[in-house]
């Protein structure tokens, strides 16, 4: 009972959240709403049973890249007075990508026994270790690779987003060390009374 109740208030949320990404007009509002998704499907993992995909999907995606999101909507300066497009535009690609995901649903319901029984079948491990023991063995070096190409897309983000304000003065270290005294530095010899001119 109390667990159907909770399911029923995350996913309620979650679609309310959800609608409210794409629907809200200031970008750093539809990136906290994001926020909310992403807590709100890591209680749906939880009451599946999946607590390293929740606690996963809590460090990684509303630690990290919701975070990276927000830091690039303020780096640009999106501003949220964007000019909307007419809804009735887009009204039959939206209802046609609706129509494929509840055809996914009914499909995965209709077949969920099937399912349900495959991915059974590691039930007297723990399924954190199950899963730490298949990525850091079996798949050890795509591992790898996943991490080198996040990397190689930060050094990207970085290299992209970076502006060299005008104005500014940069220390030029070589030139400096280049430079002789002789060049730079004018010894006079002033008799007393008399000035430097």
């Amino acid at each position: 009972m109390i667990i159907g109740a909770l399911f029923y208030l995350f996913a309620l949320v979650l679609i309310a959240s959800a609608v409210a990404v794409v629907s809200v007009r200031q970008p750093v509002n539809a990136v906290l709403f994001l926020i909310l998704c992403f807590f709100n499907a890591a209680g749906l993992f939880v009451l599946l049973g999946a607590e390293f995909l929740a606690f996963i999907l809590l460090i990684v995606y509303g630690g990290a890249v919701a975070v990276l999101f927000l830091f690039v909507v303020m780096m640009l300066d999106v501003k949220g007075d964007v000019p909307r497009l007419p809804l009735k535009r887009f009204l039959p690609l939206s209802l046609g990508v609706g129509a494929v995901l509840l055809v996914q649903v009914v499909i995965m319901a209709a077949f969920w026994p099937e399912a349900h029984a495959v991915t059974s079948v590691a039930a007297d491990s723990e399924n954190t270790k199950a899963l730490g023991r298949v990525l850091y063995t079996d798949f050890i070096y795509p591992f790898q690779v996943s991490g080198l190409v996040l990397l190689t897309a930060m050094i990207g983000a970085i290299v992209l987003t970076q502006r060299e304000p005008r104005g500014t003065k940069r220390q030029n270290v070589q030139a400096q060390l280049d430079r002789r005294a002789e060049d730079v530095v004018t010894l006079r010899h002033v008799e007393s009374g008399k000035g430097a001119l």
